[in-house]
């Protein structure tokens, strides 16, 4: 058998974050830290325990909120934007401003018309019924 070629041993201190347990093995590492061990994982204990050690949820929950709020801003800068370069436009075309104010004035004030055409159509389908019973008559 070769020499120096197998890794060396310790005598490993293995630390549980789900249960705070500490125990003893050998492996190549001086230390290991893990998220469960046999004393508290579902499978060895026969109990469901949701484990969250790492505070998966809370981080998950800040990042939603910090990407809803960056929309946020975004969304409110590309208003300000448009708002900016609508503003910019009235200044150029006086005539614009007047039919903007016009507008507003009418939205406001009065109810929006629809304009329905008049059932003339029905009239003249009415006449021409008449002659086709009259022709049929005689």
């Amino acid at each position: 058998m070769k020499t120096d070629i197998h890794p060396t041993l310790f005598d490993t201190k293995v630390h549980c974050n789900g249960c705070n347990t500490e125990f003893t093995t050998r492996a190549t590492v001086p230390e290991i830290t893990v998220e469960i061990c046999s004393n508290c994982h579902p499978f060895y204990t026969g109990k469901q325990k949701l484990v969250d050690t790492a505070g998966r949820v809370e981080k998950f929950e800040a990042r939603r909120k910090a990407a809803e709020a960056k929309q946020a801003a975004g969304q409110k800068a590309a208003d300000a934007k448009a708002e900016r370069e609508a503003e910019k436009a009235r200044k150029n075309d006086p005539e614009l401003e007047d039919i903007a104010e016009e507008l507003k004035d009418q939205t406001v004030n009065e109810p929006a018309e629809v304009d329905a055409p008049k059932p003339e159509a029905d009239d003249k389908s009415d006449d021409k019924t008449d002659e086709k019973t009259d022709s049929a008559e005689s």
